[in-house]
């Protein structure tokens, strides 16, 4: 490379934390991240340069930032990624402002905005044969008869859900949650009240609730390049999630493993749609009638991106590998290895498939198994990130004996 490779991410949570890893072990460079405020993921380590900017919400405010820290940077190659929906979304509309100086693996707008939003989602799975749960699409508009058995076509328990994340995170709330659970059509009716009250303005999803705990879920991550076709594509298998009620279905345990019709199902919509960039969709398996449920897809690479990395598919290597125009040939993950993010003693808990807990043994002995946060060049001199480690993997302890039943 005759140019330096420094990656910069908005956002500091676990997702700027395992793009970070893959980019140091690879590169060994250092990450430049931006954010709002800092917190423990990316806190106090050598591999990430965190920068605060109190309003970097503001698309204005992003785009000055970004373009000074080109300015001071001219002699790099740049790749910029978003870590949360938000930041993706805000990339994507200021994607012209800045891809002059920074590689940005983004689709257009008017790509994004026929999956981002999932009843959208919804209709573009209808086309390409992707199945997904029963479902029905309310507005502010609602009265409650909407939520009636009958007019649903399923039945209660069901799950509540806005349509758009990104609108929804922007109109917090007292007892805000990622995903909402309701026994009742009155349950469900003060769920969406509630959230109207609050100022969101999109639509709301209420869906049929395939049964079965974390491990009946499912995740694919693709990367397509700026050809519009994918290169890579990383299935796995969903081992825990977190319960606590804004986290929730956050993957904390993840077994790789090969999944190649269902891989080729979701490649294909991709690369017909010309997409560009990470892709990361929710996936349940419905024991029902034996089918797979997609559930959305992510507009970036997912939280738990580094199990991709772990199973041996470093994703730093194809967003540089395209950065420089390399021509990609298409992988598939094949290998199976365990990923997670929380003590070993968690998932063993609360991972109650013998078979699951079997493989995860065997991963384990054979040296297949890798925790993010384990990070040696990061941990080593440095007190306060190992502190903040211990801190974390107790509190997770906690957490699951409060939240997960």
């Amino acid at each position: 490379m005759e140019k330096k490779i420094t990656p910069v991410l908005l956002g500091a949570d676990l997702n700027c934390y395992c793009v970070a890893r893959a980019f140091h072990e690879k590169y060994g460079v250092v990450t430049e991240a931006f954010g709002r405020y800092a917190v423990g993921a990316t806190d106090n380590s050598k591999i990430v340069n965190f920068h605060v900017v109190k309003d970097l919400d503001n698309p204005s405010t992003a785009v000055r930032v970004l373009r000074d820290f080109a300015s001071e940077h001219e002699d790099e190659t740049l790749i910029l990624l978003g870590c949360t929906d938000d930041y993706a979304a805000l990339i994507i509309d200021c994607k012209d402002q800045l891809n002059d100086r920074f590689f940005v693996p983004y689709s257009s707008r008017v790509t994004a905005d026929r999956l981002s939003d999932k009843a959208d989602f919804y209709k573009v799975c209808d086309k390409y044969g992707i199945l997904y749960p029963k479902t029905r699409v309310t507005d502010s508009g609602f009265s409650r008869d909407d939520f009636s058995e009958s007019s649903l076509g399923f039945s209660y328990p069901i799950i509540v859900k806005p349509s758009s994340s990104d609108d929804y995170w922007k109109h917090p709330f007292d007892g805000m949650k990622k995903v909402y659970s309701a026994d009742t059509p009155e349950e469900a009716y003060d769920i969406v009240s509630k959230i109207y009250s609050s100022g969101y303005p999109k639509r709301m999803i209420l869906q049929d609730m395939v049964p079965g705990d974390d491990s009946f879920m499912n995740v694919l991550t693709c990367y397509s390049g700026k050809d519009g076709k994918v290169k890579m594509a990383c299935y796995g298998h969903v081992l825990l999630q977190e319960h606590v009620p804004k986290g929730l279905g956050n993957h904390t345990a993840i077994l790789t493993e090969s999944h190649p019709d269902q891989t080729a199902l979701l490649r294909n919509m991709l690369d017909d749609l010309g997409y560009v960039g990470f892709s990361n969709f929710d996936i349940k398996y419905d024991s029902r009638d034996g089918t797979y449920r997609a559930f959305e897809i992510n507009l970036r690479q997912g939280r738990s991106n580094y199990y991709i990395t772990a199973a041996g598919l470093n994703i730093a290597e194809f967003l540089v590998r395209d950065c420089l125009g390399e021509d990609i040939p298409y992988t598939e993950c094949t290998a199976e290895h365990l990923w997670y993010y929380v003590p070993k003693s968690v998932i063993r808990k609360y991972v109650h498939d013998p078979e699951l807990l079997k493989r995860v043994k065997k991963a384990e002995k054979e040296n297949r198994a890798t925790s993010t946060l384990w990070y040696r060049p990061d941990l080593k001199a440095n007190p306060k990130r190992l502190a903040f480690v211990m801190a974390y993997l107790y509190n997770q302890k906690r957490k699951y004996k409060k939240y997960c039943k």
